[in-house]
């Protein structure tokens, strides 16, 4: 197996290297108590991704007519390995980039295609996701919203939970009951609804963390024009597959995880244990190697996957084993944090003695939950399990 760069790709990575150099932002001082939905906030990543966009750095690997460039797809794994090494700002529209574009660019019409996606890589428009419902979380194929097609519209009534990105996203990709008389699975359709739209409202929930990360979105009589629906009427579970499987290459994200060890590393040399840095204390240091190696062999198995994606073969369940490995990792990744800091890790991030700005609580409590969003552990070993490995299926009681 060769992992090196050819000459060119070297010669590429030089040129995103001092694009970042010369356009990265300022890093914030403090983000202790910067809400979820701030407009400074939103505003300043919108201008970051708009910055990265027209140089040509997002979706590198999309079709030119949508504002691709058709790149190969080892070029955005250089961009991203080098905004990872340069702590870059993350992109606020990632939603919209990682799982409604590609699902509108396989389902989409061709008029969804040009309204919405270079909107979607520009920043210009946000996106959330509308799928969980109260009771139908991991069941998800018996969720209740209701989209009854009159004329050339739909009217949605219902309810929808979990919602990230809901307080200001400006447009909702939706799963809507069409058919209640069909099975479960049949009677399901895909739609993309504008959240202006009369009707909505939003309730943020607040998680343990303190942040509003998540919202309640209800529907009553909104109306959604039927040349929304992505996809055939009645076989969204198809479509929303598709999407759930970019959802999880999404939370199973590398990047993330590098970014999380790395600042693992950082705060081990920083800390004290037995008067030498916690880094240097074998028990730490073996902890770290521990973590080292899954982080090493998550980034192999995202070089299997990108060689698939080269050589045009299918995923499979890749994207499974992305999330189920990543999300776990992260949070025992966290959990070692929480460990170092001893009693400062309790410290609110308004403390004037907290550590690292107060993220490593955050990062234990948020962590656990990407562990059960976009679908559980237990659901991804299933899958893992049944579809991957050909066992049997579980046994539901």
């Amino acid at each position: 197996m060769d992992l090196s760069y050819t000459p060119e790709q070297e010669t590429f990575r030089r040129k995103v290297r001092a694009w970042i150099k010369a356009n990265l932002p300022p890093r914030e001082k403090d983000s202790s108590g910067i809400e979820y939905g701030d407009p400074k906030r939103i505003a300043a990543l919108k201008a970051w991704q708009r910055k990265l966009y027209d140089a040509g750095y997002v979706a590198m690997g999309w079709p030119k007519e949508y504002g691709g460039h058709e790149a190969d797809v080892v070029q955005q794994t250089i961009v991203n390995e080098e905004l990872l090494l340069a702590r870059a700002p993350g992109l606020v529209g990632m939603m919209g980039i990682q799982m409604v574009g590609p699902t509108l660019i396989q389902f989409g019409t061709d008029e969804q295609k040009q309204r919405h996606l270079r909107k979607i890589l520009t920043a210009e428009e946000i996106w959330c996701q509308g799928y969980s419902e109260p009771g139908s979380g991991s069941d998800l194929a018996s969720l209740k919203t209701r989209a009854d097609l009159v004329g050339d519209e739909f009217i949605v009534n219902g309810q929808k939970v979990w919602t990230s990105n809901a307080q200001f996203a400006d447009w909702m990709f939706c799963l809507v009951r069409t058919d209640p008389n069909a099975p479960k699975h049949r009677g399901i359709s895909y739609i993309l609804i504008d959240m202006k739209s009369p009707g909505i409202t939003v309730r943020p929930l607040i998680q343990m963390t303190g942040d509003p990360g998540f919202n309640e979105v209800f529907f009553e009589d909104v109306r959604v024009p039927r040349k929304h629906l992505v996809g055939e009427l009645n076989q969204g579970w198809l479509v929303a597959n598709a999407t759930l499987a970019h959802e999880r290459n999404m939370l199973g994200s590398t990047t993330r995880t590098q970014q999380m060890f790395n600042g693992l590393l950082r705060l081990a040399r920083s800390r004290q244990r037995h008067g030498q840095p916690a880094a240097q204390d074998p028990v730490v240091r073996q902890r770290l190697a521990d973590l080292m190696i899954r982080v090493e062999q998550m980034k192999f198995h995202a070089f299997r996957q990108l060689t698939d994606s080269i050589k045009k073969r299918p995923p499979g369940i890749g994207a499974s084993v992305n999330k189920l490995v990543s999300t776990e990792l992260n949070h025992d990744i966290a959990a070692l944090a929480m460990e170092l800091m001893g009693s400062y890790g309790a410290l609110a991030r308004t403390s004037r003695h907290v550590v690292d700005r107060g993220v490593w609580p955050i990062e234990l409590m948020f962590t656990l939950g990407l562990i059960i969003g976009g679908g559980t552990s237990q659901i991804q070993k299933n899958i893992i399990s049944e579809r991957g490995l050909g066992m049997p299926r579980e046994s539901r009681r």
